[in-house]
């Protein structure tokens, strides 16, 4: 993902993010990951190793998903 693709995804990813404790995620990383799947079609399990666990790039689409982030990006109310 080039500079200004994340500078513009940055925002919304990070108002999503929720405190809980843990080392922090490489948003980016699994935001590219989740684009991956989403370019390729491919199972969650084939998810390869440098976009991270496919259950926790999972885990961060589906939190992503039911918090409105995508009608957000979108633009949709």
């Amino acid at each position: 993902m080039a500079e200004e693709e994340w500078a513009f995804f940055e925002r919304f990813i990070l108002a999503v993010r929720a405190p809980n404790g843990r080392n922090r995620t490489n948003h980016r990383v699994v935001l590219d990951g989740i684009f991956w799947i989403a370019r390729t079609g491919a199972p969650w399990r084939d998810l390869p190793g440098a976009f991270g666990k496919w259950s926790s790039v999972y885990r961060q689409f589906r939190r992503r998903t039911l918090a409105g982030l995508w009608e957000d990006i979108m633009g949709m109310p």
